[in-house]
């Protein structure tokens, strides 16, 4: 586990979109999901200059996973866990595991509780996140690509007393 560099940015790329190609061929169009769709110039764009509070980690050499944080884009002083991949040849090898606790490390340097979004449909992720002590707070909102609206669900943790122990 490190923190990403630029030259992370293809295997970034490359284990976003195999993850999206499993994770979601029961959603998006196999038309679409068979394209290039994750844009690799951004992460390296993203990695270089961050935007403010931003961090993103890999796992493995080579990357078989990542995760991003930072602050919240809903709510101000509460993290938000942007993304966390896994490549699918990777799945349930304890990389995950790993991530989303490097993750929690970082934004609990700064905040007492955490969210992320997820597509409800993605059960497999849902359990992940559950395992892991994250709960569906309520929050939803709609999220569109290729034209295909599908809700996304918002889970909590509550990081405040884990910092306590540190």
């Amino acid at each position: 586990m490190r923190t990403a560099t630029p030259d992370d940015a293809d295997d970034i790329a490359r284990v976003q979109q195999e993850s999206w190609r499993v994770a979601y061929a029961h959603v998006f169009p196999a038309a679409e999901l068979a394209t290039e769709f994750i844009d690799a110039g951004r992460w390296r764009r993203n990695i270089e200059t961050p935007p403010p509070g931003w961090s993103t980690f890999v796992a493995g050499e080579p990357v078989v996973g990542f995760a991003c944080v930072g602050p919240s884009r809903d709510e101000h002083g509460v993290g938000e866990l942007y993304a966390i991949y896994v490549h699918p040849d990777a799945w349930s090898t304890g990389a995950g595991r790993e991530l989303i606790e490097r993750a929690e490390e970082q934004l609990v340097r700064r905040y007492d509780d955490a969210t992320l979004w997820v597509l409800q449909e993605n059960a497999r992720a849902r359990r992940f996140y559950e395992r892991a002590g994250w709960r569906h707070d309520g929050g939803r909102k709609e999220y569109e690509r290729w034209n295909v609206r599908t809700p996304e669900i918002r889970y909590r943790k509550r990081l405040s007393s884990e910092r306590s122990r540190s």
